[in-house]
């Protein structure tokens, strides 16, 4: 695995990026139509709550900003897969000395590198907006973005190994696929409220504990990190699961010829 790979291939994603006015409305544009939304609504309750109303904003906006770490991790995955296959390009990376796992690891720091953009500058707007800080809770956000970070990449190699597989009839997943788990992961509520179905679905979902996590944390009552060993670990294993998929849907498409995948 050779780093000025690695580089060659980011400067070229971030260049489609720096020229696209798709890319850079879900990078700005979504999060703050989710911002001043959900700030307003928030911004009503809180208005009509005896006490506890700046508690209410941060903890909803913070599942909001945090979200943004998985969503974007797994967007950028599918869709720079998906931008290779529009524009027949696939083929002409792997004719390159490219390595498989050099635009594998490419894609994965691209979605690291958009989602920090994304959050520094929703964070930044739920403060000048609301006053809201979600920097008040401390270190811990460092491995709370880590673990949602991963929980996006398990989803979006997971979408690109279908999407290589199958073709781009289904690509679709690659804007849909992580809302599937939205409502176990419990962004906007706690798991308790959940049906019990559910709630044994939630367990299962890294982002549920922390979500949970953070809720607690806005509360003043913060969870011992040890509550993310099991999150953890479940990420571990779907992201060993989620690379041998993609690796197998290569292989496969090598068999039928990189051009054939559309």
């Amino acid at each position: 695995m050779k780093l000025h790979r690695i580089w060659g291939l980011t400067l070229r994603y971030l260049y489609l990026f720096k020229h696209s006015l798709d890319r850079l409305s879900d990078a700005f544009f979504w999060p703050t139509v989710d911002i001043v939304l959900w700030g307003m609504t928030s911004s009503f309750f809180a208005k009509n709550l005896e006490g506890g109303g700046n508690t209410l904003i941060l903890g909803l906006l913070g599942g909001i900003i945090l979200w943004i770490f998985p969503w974007r991790s797994q967007y950028e995955i599918a869709v720079n897969l998906l931008e290779d296959l529009w524009n027949r390009n696939l083929v002409n990376i792997f004719a390159s000395p490219v390595k498989f796992g050099e635009w594998v690891t490419t894609l994965l720091l691209l979605g690291v590198g958009k989602a920090l953009i994304s959050f520094i500058y929703a964070s930044f707007l739920i403060y000048f907006l609301y006053s809201a800080n979600i920097l008040s809770v401390g270190l811990v956000l460092v491995p709370w973005a880590v673990l949602l970070i991963m929980f996006g990449w398990v989803f979006g190699l997971l979408v690109a190994g279908i999407i290589m597989r199958y073709g781009t009839k289904i690509q679709t997943l690659a804007w849909t696929s992580i809302y599937i788990v939205a409502p176990f992961a419990a962004i906007y509520y706690p798991v308790s409220s959940l049906p019990s179905w559910a709630q044994n679905i939630a367990h299962f979902v890294p982002a549920s504990y922390v979500f949970e996590a953070m809720r607690a944390a806005v509360d003043g009552t913060p969870l011992p990190l040890a509550n993310l060993l099991w999150p953890t670990f479940l990420c571990l294993v779907y992201f060993v699961i989620a690379i041998a998929m993609i690796y197998r849907s290569f292989n496969h498409i090598l068999k039928r010829g990189l051009i054939s995948v559309d």
